[in-house]
């Protein structure tokens, strides 16, 4: 029931159900209604921004607020009351002005038919960059209702990126500055909800080109406008199955690296392969009762097996058993025995009579006399690292029979690092400094030539091997560690095998290009000397111009629940463990790369394991992605909407700062090899988009009740998943590759600061789940069942 109002002052009478306000003039009484329901339309809005100006403008003490229901009436007269519905109407009555012109008959046929379909792209059709806009500003009905009808297309005067031809008139600027324009929208604004329109998801794209990583080659060779980077890790025996520590210590490691190099759109390629040929493998093969090369065969496939679930991503994957490897090193050979540095000794070998033949380093096993450890090789003790002289071992025997070997004199060939020792030095000075090598690397080769270098054998007593090419040598072979290291560049040249252009031509970009390729390895520490020393020795000596070491990333050991690893025992966690779990490679990668012993010695742990997946990659990452990809599903149907981060993010400044921080210092680990800060880094990327979701309270409420804030947190939100999916994919490539497919997006390079790459309009993909939770119970599961036995 109405009561009457005596004046158009400030007072006001809210009425029951639809609230609405009221006032009278003489006899007659008229009802002002803002139409604020939930789920209303861009209809609406207008409707409500028309009403809200013009009592800004004519009728500033007239108190105007929500109305419930969101119904509109035609204008209804009643005599001797009449009661005004229709915001136009209400526009001129407020004015006392009832003229009709062009623009308002424009506005009341085409704009509102327009709008009465809830979407801007209609209002647009009507072609309103051409309609016979005002010369000036002025405060009028006609200019009111057609500011009113304008206002969803050109969002408050900043025209759609979704027209980028559309021009914000010059007229609507203008109207939208003046005091009371604005007081109006503000009002308008604050009570409308607008019903939120999802668009549909056609799978369209819209993303900045700029940022993307760039495909390579099929063959990669060096280019001299860009960054060129040679990565080899240490080439695995094919003697067994290969264990987690040497998964991390350098096929992961390296790999990782490479990965960051590629996605950085450096010129990179990553070389690698098994190392075949030596004692090791002579002595499983005799085990094994299979010949050599069957030995190589059947562990090649396999560490390739191993490699490839771990999505290791070798450029190419080799072996070190091929006429490339034989011709590179003999040729290699023999410019050092042209220039001097080879010579001729005859020493005591042990020599088993058993077997009649004389005992290489790893055929020899006994005490060591560094330590004492009862199991030391003939060529290195794995308890303290020592390189060893079978001869210095205490109570020596034959490792393929058990005998005790006797004393024989033979006759091998020996490079004289000695002579080799100063200009080696001097590269060892300035490459080290120059590349930051590891500090074990540093300390391990450092050691070696504080002693003094001396002449080191460099043949052996085999019949597997590369042949030594000097007369009288026929019955022997290059020493393994000698021939392993040509191994990266032979790999090399069979990389470029069979091409078009010549394969010598090819591998020498890489290997003969000091000026332009720089040369990252990865290893264990154990295998430091023949990195640091007896390789780039042997390149100095030959006098060619060759690529030599710029980084060298070592780790110390990974022990194995409070043990030790070893392939020749069968302790620890080998490769086809890991798969047999069910765990994904993604997982294995993290918890790797996450315990990486880069300073010191790390352990694996089966509970650390399973802590890690369901407390860090389960609900930090996972959690970040899932819930902003499910919420764009849920209210955006999966399309980016327009946005204005900076209007309507609070500190938004401030967070981009922060994010562009750790994306510093991610880059910066990365570049210096530091791995395991990388990855702690790209975690704490994921933590801070959690807290920006939080800060910004992004839920239902936020969406219906500030749409425009909503809208720009998704869009921001959205871009920093795929910012965070760049930073792991050098860790996790195959999680990275589900982000981008749940973004729809194609991989996203690591930018130097948070760019938001993904536009307004582009449509993501179908959630999915990154990762699952590991039961507890499978801890004691998986130790017992892993505990320190391989798997035949």
């Amino acid at each position: 029931m109405k009561k009457k109002i005596d004046s158009l002052g400030a007072t006001f009478l809210q009425l029951q159900s639809p609230f609405y306000y009221s006032f009278s003039l003489g006899s007659y009484t008229m009802s002002l209604e803002l139409y604020g329901a939930k789920g209303s339309s861009l209809l609406t809005l207008v409707k409500n921004l028309k009403v809200a100006i013009a009592t800004a403008v004519y009728k500033p003490d007239l108190a105007v607020q929500i109305s419930e229901d969101g119904s509109i009436k035609d204008v209804l007269l009643k005599k001797p009351d009449f009661e005004l519905t229709e915001p136009n109407a209400i526009v001129k009555y407020l004015a006392n002005d009832f003229t009709s012109d062009d623009l308002t008959r424009f506005e009341e046929s085409q704009l509102y038919r327009a709008l009465s379909l809830n979407k801007k792209e209609a209002v647009f059709t009507n072609d309103v960059q051409n309609i016979p806009l005002p010369d000036k500003v002025e405060l009028c009905p006609s200019q009111i209702i057609l500011f009113s009808a304008l206002y969803p297309l050109y969002n408050g005067g900043a025209a759609s990126s979704a027209f980028p031809t559309l021009q914000v008139p010059a007229w609507f600027s203008e109207f939208a500055k003046d005091p009371k324009v604005e007081a109006g929208v503000k009002h308008a604004l604050s009570i409308t909800k607008l019903k939120r329109v999802k668009a549909t998801n056609t799978g369209a794209r819209n993303f900045n080109q700029e940022h993307l990583v760039k495909s390579q080659a099929d063959r990669i060779v060096p280019n001299s406008d860009e960054r060129n980077i040679l990565i080899t890790s240490a080439l695995p025996y094919v003697n067994n199955v290969p264990h987690l520590g040497n998964i991390v210590g350098s096929v992961l490691s390296a790999d990782i690296y490479a990965r960051y190099a590629k996605n950085r759109n450096y010129n990179a390629i990553y070389i690698c392969g098994t190392d075949e040929y030596g004692t090791a493998t002579e002595t499983k093969a005799l085990e094994d009762g299979v010949t050599p090369q069957q030995l190589c065969d059947k562990y090649h496939k396999i560490h390739k097996e191993v490699y490839d679930w771990f999505d290791i991503g070798f450029d190419y994957f080799g072996r070190t058993t091929t006429p490339l490897q034989t011709e590179i090193a003999q040729d290699i050979f023999t410019k050092l025995y042209k220039g001097g540095f080879l010579e001729e000794k005859t020493t005591e070998q042990l020599y088993c009579d058993h077997h009649h033949s004389f005992l290489a380093d790893r055929f020899v096993e006994g005490t060591c006399p560094k330590c004492g450890y009862e199991d030391a090789r003939g060529d290195q003790c794995d308890k303290c690292g020592q390189l060893l002289d079978p001869l210095e071992l205490i109570e020596p025997r034959c490792k393929v029979d058990g005998t005790k070997p006797v004393v024989k004199p033979s006759t091998h060939i020996y490079l004289k690092l000695n002579d080799l020792e100063a200009p080696l030095k001097e590269w060892v000075d300035v490459s080290s400094e120059k590349g930051s090598w590891s500090k074990n690397s540093r300390t391990i080769t450092n050691s070696w030539i504080k002693q003094g270098l001396e002449p080191r054998c460099i043949t052996r007593d085999l019949k597997w091997g590369t042949p030594v090419p000097l007369a009288g040598y026929e019955e022997k072979v290059l020493y393994v560690w000698f021939d392993a290291t040509i191994g990266y560049v032979s790999i090399t040249a069979n990389y470029f095998k069979n091409i078009e252009e010549a394969d010598t031509e090819n591998w020498q970009k890489w290997w003969k290009n000091p000026e332009n390729v720089d040369l990252y390895q990865f290893m264990g520490k154990d295998n430091v000397p023949f990195h640091t020393v007896v390789f780039p020795a042997s390149q100095i000596g030959t006098g060619d111009d060759w690529t030599k070491l710029h980084h060298l990333s070592t780790t110390e050991y990974l022990q194995y629940e409070g043990g030790k690893f070893s392939k020749s025992r069968g302790v620890g966690v080998f490769g086809n463990n890991a798969k047999e779990t069910g765990v994904p490679a993604s997982v294995w990668r993290y918890y790797l790369a996450s315990n990486r012993p880069e300073t010191s010695d790390a352990h694996f742990s089966w509970d650390d394991f399973v802590t890690k997946n369901n407390s860090e990659l389960l609900a930090n990452l996972g959690n970040f992605v899932n819930r902003i990809i499910k919420f764009a599903i849920a209210k955006y149907n999966g399309v980016l909407p327009e946005y204005n981060a900076q209007k309507h993010i609070p500190n938004y400044d401030t967070f981009v700062s922060e994010v562009n921080n750790l994306l510093t210092t991610y880059i910066n680990n990365m570049e210096a090899v530091n791995l395991r800060k990388g990855l702690e880094t790209a975690m704490l990327l994921s933590s801070r988009g959690n807290q920006f979701l939080q800060e910004n309270k992004l839920d239902n409420s936020l969406y219906n009740d500030h749409p425009e804030r909503a809208d720009a947190v998704v869009v921001v939100a959205l871009n920093l998943v795929y910012s965070v999916g760049a930073v792991f994919s050098p860790f996790m490539p195959e999680t990275t590759s589900k982000i981008n497919q749940m973004l729809n997006a194609p991989a996203l390079s690591i930018t130097d600061e948070f760019t938001l790459v993904l536009q307004p309009g582009h449509h993501i993909g179908k959630a999915q789940y990154l990762f699952t939770r590991i039961d507890e119970k499978k801890v004691d599961e998986w130790r017992k069942l892993y505990g320190g036995q391989q798997k035949k």
